[in-house]
């Protein structure tokens, strides 16, 4: 069987399909993002003319990226070491919990675990928490 890679649309699905997410357009570039109690842990993200200045020789990013919060930065470090296809950061996320994802290269399962994670280290305790015990069930 053949896993179809995701696109914006999925993200977007995925996104919604967790409780009390807000979808909303704007900031610069008028970009999808979602929050959950008022803090963002999804968004569109295009690479600008000053990443792309700054990446380098390795090939661009191509097609619609999204980037995902991380719990904190060790969280981050290992999922860029677990090298999941299409997960990658660069220099403007030095420092920051997120990583970039080219949506084109990851699989729909990576990409739900990856916006489920997100919306985990944005969401408040017990939202999470009812959230997480629901799941198991």
């Amino acid at each position: 069987m053949v896993t179809r890679m995701a696109t914006l649309n999925d993200a977007a699905a995925l996104a919604m399909a967790l409780p009390d997410v807000t979808e909303e357009r704007g900031g610069h570039g008028n970009r999808l993002h979602w929050k959950v109690a008022g803090k963002m842990f999804a968004w569109e993200r295009s690479l600008t003319k000053a990443d792309v200045k700054r990446w380098g020789d390795a090939p661009l990013p191509e097609g619609d990226i999204l980037a995902v919060r991380t719990e904190d930065l060790h969280e981050k470090e290992a999922l860029l070491a677990e090298g999941v296809p299409g997960v990658f950061t660069m220099q403007h996320f030095d420092g920051y919990p997120a990583v970039l994802i080219e949506l084109r290269l990851v699989k729909k399962p990576a990409l739900k675990q990856l916006v489920v994670d997100a919306w985990l280290a944005m969401a408040p305790d017990t939202l999470a928490e009812a959230y997480l015990k629901r799941r198991k069930r």
